[in-house]
């Protein structure tokens, strides 16, 4: 597959997850007398990696993070030439989405961006005002998570046709979990996307929800060497 046709995957791909995932908590979380709730919101986070796994993952392999494409170089599935152009495409998506958020958000009367718009933060701008050591302790681990299953779903070894199950429903875990901590990032793309229409408030606390994600996106990837173990020889293939 060209690079071309991957880069445009992952940038459709992460702009469906910031219209889908933030998109639930924007305008269907709080809605009057149906409000989906965090539950909600967590559910479609999680349904946005399950649908695009299947429709873009034989494409780009559906990283729409940049944590997760960390991780899996350093797990040794990804080769590190494809790593800066993959992130630059899911950030730009993520701001794609943002903006398409935005333009629909803001056709209610009484919008206003700095509420929130489902950006991520610690402190005061935690939804249960949690410490910023807090916010680092969580989106260390729950990338961690993430990536671990990610990369125990996607191991030649596992059961064929189930890793996007198994991701999405990782993915919604992690928002049942850490919501009320940070809003959940464990993807540096979404939030950037979002933080960029909020403004200082957000972009100045923006830099946890690059580290964070990063580091455990890392840690995973090398564990998970150790723990996983390589991945099988191919089947060699005979002329008779």
């Amino acid at each position: 597959m060209s690079m071309a046709k991957r880069l445009s995957a992952e940038f459709l791909g992460t702009l469906w997850l910031v219209l889908g995932g933030c998109g639930a908590a924007v305008l269907a979380a709080a809605f009057p007398q149906v409000g989906i709730g965090l539950l909600g919101v967590s559910l479609a986070f999680g349904l946005t990696v399950l649908t695009m796994a299947y429709a873009i993952g034989h494409v780009s392999g559906c990283h729409l993070n940049p944590a997760v494409s960390l991780g899996l170089f350093v797990g040794g599935r990804f080769p590190p030439k494809d790593l800066l152009p993959y992130v630059i495409a899911q950030v730009l998506g993520g701001i794609a989405g943002a903006a398409i958020l935005y333009v629909i958000a803001s056709g209610a009367p009484g919008f206003d961006v700095s509420a929130g718009f489902a950006s991520n933060g610690y402190g005061a701008r935690s939804p249960g005002h949690y410490t910023l050591a807090a916010g680092l302790v969580t989106e260390v681990v729950m990338t961690f998570g993430f990536l671990f299953v990610i990369l125990g779903s996607t191991h030649g070894n596992a059961p064929k046709g189930f890793a996007p199950i198994a991701i999405g429903l990782c993915l919604t875990l992690i928002h049942l979990i850490s919501i009320p901590v940070t809003n959940t990032s464990v993807n540096p793309a979404r939030s950037t996307g979002v933080a960029l229409f909020v403004g200082a408030p957000a972009i100045g606390q923006l830099w946890l929800f690059w580290l964070a994600p990063l580091v455990g996106a890392a840690l995973a990837g090398v564990v998970y060497r150790w723990v996983g173990g390589p991945e099988p020889a191919p089947v060699p293939v005979t002329g008779d």
